[in-house]
């Protein structure tokens, strides 16, 4: 029977094939749409995994939580330095480090940081930490070696950066990769940062111009040079920074901080909360992505079938010659539904596949826009809906079936 089928099948390949076709780009639609979604919300969660807690200056705890975790530009409003001085003195507080930015390297942002941003982050694959003013670790996706030397831009050239005159840090150290947009970031010492913004607001405004303008170079190197003393970020008359990553000594202290840290000047937010709305509202959209691709796949089975049972009509002499040379009603009933199954079946087993492909190069793409690692994972309840998708179409699949062993080969012949 199945080489009755196959030989069937192959006399009409072309339309055959366009049938396959139809069924897996509509299943492709709806298995993309629900694996794209999932990646998203793995992989934005692995990100936050490393920051349980923010502290920003009052405004968008979406925007705090994309720019302080995600690396997302943004001109924030700067937290006091006493902030950081309150958090590094509270007993709650395991750690806190400020996260400053603004400038990059190449397409990568140069983070002002200390160093216990560095171990929270996984620690370092090679060299060593922030030791030297002008010490930078780099990510594990930054294309610099140890030993390379990196010009500071301030913001980006495409937005109208400008490179900071004479200042260069050295690549000392590298991180262990993460699968997050920092595995991009250059890490500096936060002092650093503030240094090199104090410098060039001085030669904006002609500070210590005069006799040192013969000698631009040395007075540029001049901000980053000496050891790191991060004390000093953790004095209440401190710089400002736009972030501080604060890793609370337990689950009850993260949420005492979270309330002694909301107001008066202050916003605290848990990553996790607040992606969580928004996987909310991404889980809203994919509901409506995946009733238009249900829709889209009712519909295409629909025409299907109807294309069939309008084959099993144009064949009805075929079935007639069938039966009056002794096939059963049972043969040529298994017939039609085995051909009309096969189809379905290939097009749900190809949409898996071309649904699961399309979601890789999503992820890709996307990865390598925004940094963060996407996985795509079939999970049980994928393949169990795509038995319900075969289960249905070997239901469906009964209706040409039936119209065939209803035919009378008499009629069938004399007409």
């Amino acid at each position: 029977m199945i080489r009755f089928v196959l030989a069937d099948l192959g006399t009409r390949r072309l339309g055959a094939l366009l049938l396959v076709l139809i069924i897996a780009f509509a299943t492709g639609l709806g298995v993309l749409v629900t694996l794209q979604e999932r990646a998203l919300r793995l992989g934005s969660a692995r990100a936050a995994a490393a920051f349980d807690l923010v502290v920003g200056a009052p405004g968008s705890e979406t925007q705090l939580v994309l720019s302080a975790v995600f690396l997302q530009p943004a001109p924030l409003t700067l937290v006091p330095g006493e902030v950081m001085a309150r958090l590094s003195a509270d007993p709650r507080v395991a750690f806190a480090a400020p996260v400053g930015f603004g400038d990059f390297a190449g397409a990568s942002p140069i983070v002002g940081t200390t160093t216990a941003m560095l171990r929270a982050l996984g620690g370092l694959r090679a060299g060593h930490g922030l030791e030297q003013l002008s010490d930078a670790v780099v990510g594990a996706k930054v294309p610099h070696a140890l030993g390379d030397t990196l010009v500071p831009m301030h913001g980006q050239i495409e937005a109208g950066g400008h490179v900071h005159a004479g200042i260069a840090y050295h690549v000392v150290g590298q991180l262990a990769p993460t699968g997050t947009p920092w595995d991009r970031a250059v890490l500096v010492p936060i002092q650093a940062v503030w240094q090199v913004h104090e410098h060039e607001h001085e030669h904006e405004h002609g500070v210590g111009a005069g006799a040192a303008d013969d000698d631009d170079d040395d007075e540029a190197h001049a901000p980053l040079a000496g050891p790191v003393d991060e004390a000093a970020a953790r004095r209440a008359d401190a710089p400002g920074v736009p972030a501080i990553v604060v890793k609370p000594v337990s689950i009850a202290a993260a949420y005492s901080l979270r309330q002694s840290f909301r107001g008066h000047g202050t916003l605290a937010v848990f990553p996790g909360e607040v992606l969580a709305r928004l996987y909310g509202t991404m889980g809203d959209a994919r509901k409506v992505l995946a009733l238009v691709a249900a829709g889209a796949q009712g519909l295409v089975g629909a025409a299907i079938l109807l294309v069939v049972m309008a084959e099993v009509m144009q064949r009805r002499r075929q079935i007639g010659a069938l039966r009056a040379f002794g096939a059963a009603r049972g043969a040529v009933f298994a017939l039609v539904w085995m051909e009309s199954f096969l189809l379905l079946a290939l097009g749900v087993v190809a949409g898996v596949g071309v649904g699961t492909a399309g979601a890789w190069a999503l992820s890709a793409g996307l990865e390598r826009q925004a940094g963060i690692a996407l996985p795509v994972e079939l999970a049980g309840g994928d393949l169990l809906q795509a038995g319900l998708l075969l289960a249905l179409g070997a239901g469906a699949a009964l209706l040409p079936a039936v119209l065939a062993y209803r035919q009378s080969p008499a009629e069938v012949l004399r007409g």
